[in-house]
C-alpha cells in the first residue's frame, strides 16, 4: 500500500473555506547571494514572491519571500492555520474505506457553494460551458470531467483500488457509485451527468463565467482515430468543437456516443504538461457500475476482452476499450479558456516511439533517422539525455516501479584490469586492502571505486529484472551511468526481437550479469507483446557488417547495399577515426520514384558524436569514415520502419501515411563539418613529440632496414596508417599486405595508399605491390606465408584476451613470420598520461581516470609489463620463437614504456616445411591491390 500523502495547509484552508480563500501573489525582484558590493555595474537579480491570503474575518500576509509561487501560498495558508489555532490532520486517507469516505466528500464538495472549487480550477472550465446552457442540461458536466481535472479524485480511486491506476473505465464506475452516495448531488441512471441538487449561487457563476470565456465560434482540431483492429491502420480526423457542447461529446461523437457523459478519458499520454489523451466510449451505465463491485456483467470477462485496443492501451499505459482517439484539448490552470492543439500522426508515432528503450534518446537528440543509442558511456562525449534518464524515463512510461540503483564501493586495489574477480584474487586482495589499511596509506595514491547492479520493478514490487556488474568506476555517476545503459541495450535487444527472446526468458537464469524473472517480466510486457510479438522476429533496423566492395566501380557500396555517390570537396586529409568526435551536418529526404515529391523528413545543422559507438546508424557512419573534413556526399539508404519515418515526418505525415513503401527510397545528404581526434591520440599528442604512432612507425622501419626485409604484413592494419606512413620512409620493401576485418577502415586505406602510390615524387620508398585483404587474423591464409616481417600495433587489446592468445598462436604457428613485432599499451603509463591530457590542475578528470579505466573505451583489457611479458614469453616458448621487449614513448624507467612492444624472432627449425600443407587456403577476401587498382572518380 502507498503511502498516504500529508495534508498540506493550502489544502485545509480549501476544506474549510473553499473558494472564499483568495490568494494574492506579488512578485518582487532581490539581489542574488555573492553579488560584488559596491560595483558600478547592475547586479544580477532573481524573482522571488510574497502572498497575502484574505479568508473570512482575517488577512495574513507572508513575511518573507519564497523562490517558488506555490511555497509562499503554502506558507500564507500556514500562517492563517496557525492564527486560527486549526490544527491539520496528520494524514490522507490510508485505507480503501477512509478513501472512499473522501471520495464522496470531495465529489460532493464540487457541487456545494461552501466548498465549490476555485475560478482557476480547471472543473470550472467544464462547469461554465454549462452554465452558459439553457434548458435541463445547465449545470450538468460528463463525469470523465473530474477524472480529467482532479489529480486528488485519482489518487483516491488508486488508494481504493490499486487496479484504477491502469483502467479509466474502473475509475468512472469508482466516481460514478460515489457520486450516488454524495450528499447535494445529483447522477442519472441512464447516462453519466452529474450535477448539483441545489442551484448554485450567482455570485460563483458570475466569478466562474469571468475567469473562463466561452467559444464563440467552431473550433476545428485535429485528433488520431486509433481503431481496435489491428488490420486498420490509425489515422488523421478533424473535429469539430461547437460553442455551446461539452468538448468532450464532439470527440465520442466520432465514436458514435450518444452524449458527452459517455465520454472515457485516459491519463495525460506523453508530456506531462500537454492534455493529449485518449477518448473512447463507455459501456452502458449499468454494466459500469458493476465493474467497481467486481461484478461480471453478462457481458463476459471474454467479451470485454476481445474489445481491447491494444495500440491504445500500450501507448496510454491504461485498458482502453473499442476505437479510440487521441486528442490534445482540455481546461488546465495555465489558461482561461479551453486549450486546444493538433495531434498529427507524427505526435502518435513520436510518442509510441518514446516508449521504445532508445526512442527518447533519439528524440532527445532530435534525430530519430540517424542518432542510435550508443554502445558505451563516456562523459566527454555523450549527448542528449543520460543513461540514468532514459531508464527512469522508460519505467515511468511502462508504469514500472523507479529504477533501483545499488551503488557498492570498492576498493582500488580490487582489481587492475577491471575484469570479473575469482575467490582465490578477493582473499589476496583483502588481504592487500587490511595491509593499506593498517599503513596509513593515503586515499590519493588507492582511491576507492565505483561499482552498480540495477533492478528493475513492476508497480507491485515484483522483480523483473536484475543486472549486476564486475565494471568499476573512479565516480559514482559513471558507474550508475554504464549499468544503466547496459539495461536499456538489453531492452533494446528484447523490443527489436521480441520472439527470439521470448525462449529465452522462459527458461534464463542469468547471462551477462542479467537475471531475469520470466512470469513477472513477460505479464509487465504483455501488451507489447501481443502487438509486435507476432513480426516473426525481423529486425529492420539492425545493421550488417559493410557489404561487397569493389574499387573497379564508380560507385562504393556501403552497409545494408545502400550506395555512397557525388562525393564534393577537397580531401583535407582530415579523416573521422575509431574514438573521434566527429561532427555533421545532415538532411534526410524521403523522394517518391514515379513523381517528383521529395519530403525533407529530418535535417540537423550539427550533429556531434562518437565513431564506433553505435551512435548512429550504420549506414551513416560507413558515411561519414570516408569523408574528410569539409566533404560531402549523397547516398540511398535503408528505408527504415514505417512507424520511424512517420515520427519524422512532423507536417508531412498524413501525405506520406498514403504513400506506398515500394514506391520511395530515403536519400541522405552529409557533410562532414570538424573532428576531435580520440582521447587515446590527444593524451600521447600532449606528452610526446613526435606523437607514439609515429614512434612506432620508426621502430618497426629500423627492424625492417635491419633485416633488408622486401615483404611485411600489417595484422589489423585499420585505416592503413602504418602502410601510408611507411611510404614515407626509405625501405627495402618491394611489398606491404594490410588484413583487418573492417571494411570501412579498408575502404579508406585503399583511399589513402592509391594516392601516395600514385603521386610517387611524394615517396621517399617506391613499393612495387600494395594489398589489401578483408579477414580476420584468426584465419590463416596462405598467400601471408613466411613474410619478412609482421606487425600487429596497438591492436590485440580490441580483442578479448583469450582471442589476444588465439591471434598469437595462428601467427606465429602458421603465418610463421620471420619476425613479428607486437605492441600494446602499458597500463602503468595511464596514470602520466591521463594527468598529461588535463588542460589545467581544476578540471575534472575524463571517466576513465584512475585505476581500473583504460585509454580507449574500446579496449578490452590493458597489461602490465609482467602480464604483457608473461603472455609473449609463452607464445614464443611455445611456437620456436625468440623474444625480446622494447617500447616507445618515454625513457623505459619507472613506470615503463607508453606503448610495450615485443619482438618475436623465429629460430631454426626442422619443421619449417609444416605450413605448406595450408598452401591452397585462401579464405581473405582481396579488397584492393596496387598497381591493378583503380578508384572512382569523384
Amino acid at each position: 500500500m502507498p503511502a498516504a500523502p500529508t495534508v498540506t495547509p493550502k489544502a485545509v484552508i480549501h476544506q474549510k473555506y473553499g473558494a472564499k480563500a483568495c490568494y494574492s501573489v506579488e512578485e518582487v525582484r532581490e539581489a542574488v547571494d555573492g553579488g560584488c558590493p559596491g560595483l558600478a555595474l547592475p547586479q544580477q537579480t532573481r524573482s522571488v514572491y510574497r502572498c497575502s491570503l484574505d479568508i473570512p474575518g482575517l488577512t495574513v500576509v507572508t513575511p518573507g519571500t519564497f523562490v517558488r509561487k506555490k511555497d509562499a501560498e503554502q506558507a500564507a495558508a500556514q500562517i492563517a492555520l496557525d492564527k486560527l489555532g486549526i490544527q491539520p490532520t496528520a494524514n490522507a486517507p490510508s485505507t480503501p474505506e477512509e478513501a472512499w469516505d473522501e471520495l464522496i466528500a470531495r465529489i460532493s464538495g464540487f457541487f456545494t457553494d461552501e466548498n465549490f472549487p476555485s475560478s482557476s480550477h480547471p472543473l470550472i472550465g467544464h462547469m461554465c460551458v454549462t452554465f452558459r446552457r439553457t434548458g435541463d442540461r445547465f449545470g450538468m458536466i460528463p463525469m470523465s470531467a473530474i477524472a480529467a481535472c482532479d489529480v486528488k479524485v485519482i489518487g483516491l480511486c488508486k488508494l481504493i483500488d490499486p487496479k484504477a491506476e491502469f483502467d479509466p473505465l474502473l475509475v468512472l464506475s469508482l466516481i460514478y457509485n460515489a457520486a450516488k452516495k454524495s450528499p447535494g448531488v445529483s447522477v442519472s441512471d441512464s447516462n453519466f451527468w452529474i450535477w448539483s441538487q441545489k442551484p448554485y449561487s450567482p455570485e460563483a457563476v458570475d466569478l466562474a463565467l469571468q475567469h473562463w470565456s466561452g467559444i464563440t465560434d467552431p473550433i476545428e482540431v485535429d485528433g488520431i482515430f486509433v481503431p481496435c483492429m489491428m488490420e486498420d491502420e490509425p489515422k488523421t480526423i478533424r473535429l469539430t468543437l461547437s460553442h455551446n457542447e461539452h468538448y468532450m461529446g464532439d470527440i465520442v461523437s466520432k465514436l458514435s456516443a450518444s452524449d458527452s457523459s459517455h465520454a472515457v478519458v485516459s491519463r495525460t499520454v506523453g508530456k506531462a504538461s500537454s492534455e493529449i489523451r485518449l477518448y473512447f466510449s463507455a459501456p452502458n451505465v449499468q454494466f459500469v457500475s458493476e465493474i467497481s463491485h467486481n461484478v461480471v456483467s453478462s457481458l463476459g470477462d471474454g467479451y470485454m476482452e476481445s474489445l481491447i485496443n491494444k495500440r491504445a492501451s500500450f501507448i496510454s499505459g491504461q485498458t482502453i476499450y473499442g476505437d479510440a482517439i487521441l486528442a490534445n484539448v482540455g481546461y488546465t490552470r495555465r489558461d482561461s479558456e479551453l486549450h486546444t492543439e493538433d495531434v498529427t500522426l507524427s505526435n502518435y508515432y513520436r510518442i509510441l516511439l518514446g516508449k521504445s528503450p532508445d526512442g527518447n534518446y533519439k528524440i532527445s537528440r532530435d534525430s530519430i533517422l540517424v542518432a542510435e543509442l550508443p554502445s558505451v558511456y563516456s562523459r566527454s562525449s555523450w549527448k542528449g539525455l543520460s543513461p540514468r534518464d532514459l531508464l527512469c524515463s522508460f519505467c515511468r512510461l511502462h508504469r514500472l516501479a523507479e529504477p533501483y540503483f545499488a551503488v557498492n564501493r570498492v576498493s582500488a586495489s580490487c582489481k587492475v584490469l577491471g575484469s570479473p574477480v575469482s575467490s582465490e584474487e578477493m582473499d589476496v586482495l583483502k588481504n592487500a586492502e587490511n595491509q593499506c589499511a593498517s599503513d596509513g596509506k593515503n586515499d590519493k595514491e588507492n582511491p576507492d571505486m565505483f561499482k552498480c547492479d540495477v533492478k528493475i520493478y513492476s508497480k507491485k514490487q515484483e522483480l523483473l529484472l536484475e543486472y549486476s556488474t564486475a565494471d568499476t568506476w573512479s565516480k559514482e555517476s559513471d558507474a550508475i551511468h554504464n549499468s544503466s545503459l547496459k539495461v536499456l541495450i538489453w531492452f533494446c535487444s528484447y523490443f527489436k526481437q521480441p520472439n527470439k527472446h521470448v525462449l529465452k526468458l522462459s527458461h534464463s537464469k542469468s547471462t551477462d550479469g542479467f537475471t531475469i524473472c520470466p512470469d513477472n517480466f513477460l505479464h509487465e510486457f504483455a501488451m507489447f507483446l501481443s502487438i509486435y510479438g507476432n513480426r516473426g522476429g525481423d529486425d529492420s533496423s539492425a545493421c550488417s557488417t559493410v557489404g561487397s566492395l569493389s574499387m573497379d566501380t564508380s560507385k562504393q557500396k556501403l552497409e545494408n547495399n545502400a550506395v555512397l555517390a557525388h562525393i564534393d570537396g577537397p580531401d583535407s586529409g582530415v579523416f573521422p577515426s575509431h574514438g573521434s568526435l566527429t561532427c555533421i551536418s545532415y538532411t534526410a529526404s524521403l523522394v517518391v520514384k514515379d513523381k517528383t515529391n521529395r519530403y525533407t523528413l529530418e535535417s540537423n545543422n550539427e550533429f556531434e558524436f562518437e565513431i564506433g559507438t553505435g551512435a548512429v546508424k550504420n549506414q551513416i557512419e560507413s558515411c561519414v569514415s570516408q569523408l574528410s573534413v569539409n566533404q560531402s556526399a549523397c547516398f540511398i539508404a535503408e528505408l527504415p520502419p514505417k512507424d520511424l519515418i512517420l515520427a519524422a515526418a512532423n507536417e508531412f505525415s498524413h501525405d506520406l501515411s498514403k504513400i506506398s513503401r515500394d514506391n520511395c527510397f530515403l536519400e541522405f545528404s552529409v557533410k562532414v563539418l570538424q573532428v576531435t581526434e580520440p582521447l587515446e591520440d590527444r593524451m600521447e599528442k600532449a606528452l610526446f613529440n613526435p606523437p607514439l604512432s609515429k614512434q612506432r612507425v620508426e621502430f618497426a622501419v629500423r627492424y625492417i632496414n635491419e633485416l633488408h626485409a622486401t615483404t611485411l604484413v600489417d595484422f589489423g592494419c585499420g585505416s592503413g596508417s602504418l602502410l601510408d606512413s611507411l611510404l614515407e620512409h626509405p625501405t627495402t620493401l618491394e611489398k606491404v599486405v594490410g588484413v583487418d576485418i573492417s571494411r570501412k577502415g579498408l575502404t579508406r586505406a585503399a583511399k589513402s595508399l592509391h594516392q601516395k602510390l600514385s603521386k610517387k615524387s611524394l615517396m621517399q620508398t617506391s613499393v612495387p605491390t600494395a594489398v589489401l585483404y578483408d579477414g580476420s587474423i584468426t584465419d590463416f591464409d596462405s598467400r601471408l606465408y613466411r613474410f619478412d616481417i609482421g606487425t600487429c600495433l596497438e591492436v590485440i587489446e580490441h580483442v578479448e584476451e583469450d582471442q589476444a592468445s588465439l591471434c598469437g598462436d595462428v601467427v606465429l604457428s602458421s603465418f610463421c613470420p620471420t619476425v613479428l613485432i607486437v605492441s600494446t599499451p602499458n597500463y602503468e603509463y595511464n596514470p602520466i598520461l591521463q594527468r598529461s591530457a588535463m588542460p589545467n590542475k581544476e578540471e575534472e578528470p575524463e571517466e576513465n581516470a584512475g585505476p581500473c579505466k583504460f585509454r580507449n573505451h574500446d579496449h578490452k583489457f590493458e597489461w602490465t609489463r609482467s602480464q604483457f611479458q608473461h603472455w609473449a614469453t609463452g607464445l614464443a616458448e611455445k611456437h620456436n620463437y625468440s623474444v625480446e621487449f622494447s617500447g616507445v614513448g618515454g625513457s623505459g624507467d619507472e613506470p615503463g614504456f607508453a606503448s610495450q612492444i615485443a619482438v618475436f624472432r623465429r629460430m631454426a627449425s626442422g619443421q619449417d616445411e609444416v605450413c605448406q600443407e595450408g598452401e591452397l587456403h585462401q579464405p581473405y577476401e582481396l579488397l584492393w591491390e596496387w598497381p591493378n587498382a583503380s578508384l572512382p572518380s569523384h
